[in-house]
């Protein structure tokens, strides 16, 4: 295919995404160190499994709350619904998030719907794909000390990993999810069940959240600095396969994947950002190109009087 051509199209597509990626590649760095911080909030021996039915029982009676979530630092217990709660382990009142709790709360939120419009985060992904195979397709770059040079480098050294990103997040869909394995016919436990079930094997100072999803009971657990998926029934606790396509996408299998999914953000956002610069430098120097085609014609046609 013409070089010129995949160029036009390489420019174009990423030019028409250029708004929509920014803000994916930009929440997606902030969620990059989300791993990390979970890890660090891990403080053994921190939390009450009693005192955590206990509120539970208190402020949802009723037992409309689909799970909770525990951040055993700022010992908050969040209740998760429409609306959610957040209460104050140690005080047993309604408390405000955590400022940190709620910046990933909001990058998540908005790098998976966007503004709201429907499939938007999916299409510009897969936008993001095909750039990248267009610039493949164009051939190795000659690499040189310039603003175009260093895009290009870039982008070729970390192929395989700026490429893995998209291709994991279109994948992360309802029918390959984390919680993904297929339901079994036992016995569905209630919520200040299954908090009394996963504190029999695990601290809950450990426990990154425990809910209903896909219509069982599950528990995320931090094992070392791996989140671990579990199936929660009145028999216990049972370990579900790794959904390896989600771990590497949040980068919550190691400390290394979330490290590296740091560097993975930075690189496509500096891709994003000089591919617009170039852009502009060009179209900035366009008509001054176009006055010196103009202005050259006259001057070879004159002659001295």
């Amino acid at each position: 295919m013409n070089k010129q051509l995949l160029l036009k199209l390489h420019r174009w597509i990423s030019l028409t995404f250029a708004l929509p990626l920014l803000v994916i590649i930009v929440t997606g760095l902030i969620l990059s160190f989300e791993p990390m911080a979970q890890v660090a909030a891990v403080k053994p021996g921190s939390v009450d499994p009693a005192r955590v039915v206990a509120l539970i029982k208190q402020y949802d009676p009723d037992g409309k709350a689909r799970g909770i979530s525990i951040n055993p630092t700022a010992q908050h217990l969040t209740l998760q619904g429409r609306p959610g709660t957040e209460l104050d382990m140690t005080t047993g009142a309604v408390a405000d998030k955590p400022a940190m709790s709620g910046v990933f709360q909001w990058a998540r939120m908005t790098h998976e719907h966007l503004i709201g419009i429907e499939g938007l985060t999916t299409i510009s992904t897969i936008g993001m794909i095909v750039i990248m195979i267009i610039g493949i397709l164009m051939g190795l770059p000659r690499l040189r000390n310039t603003l175009s040079g260093w895009h290009k480098g870039a982008a070729w050294f970390t192929l395989p990993l700026i490429l893995l990103s998209p291709l994991t997040g279109v994948l992360l869909d309802p029918s390959n999810s984390f919680f993904s394995a297929p339901a079994t016919a036992a016995k569905r436990v209630s919520l200040t069940e299954a908090v009394s079930i996963v504190a029999r094997d695990h601290d809950l100072a450990t426990v990154n959240m425990i809910g209903s999803r896909g219509g069982r009971m599950m528990a995320r657990i931090i094992e070392g600095d791996e989140l671990r998926a579990y199936a929660v029934t009145a028999d216990g606790l049972s370990a579900l396969p790794r959904n390896w396509v989600r771990l590497l996408h949040e980068g919550s299998w190691s400390l290394i994947g979330s490290a590296a999914n740091v560097m993975i953000s930075v690189v496509l956002l500096a891709l994003l950002i000089t591919g617009v610069l170039i852009w502009t430098q060009r179209r900035l120097r366009r008509p001054k190109r176009m006055r010196e085609i103009k202005v050259e014609p006259a001057v070879a046609t004159s002659s001295p009087s």
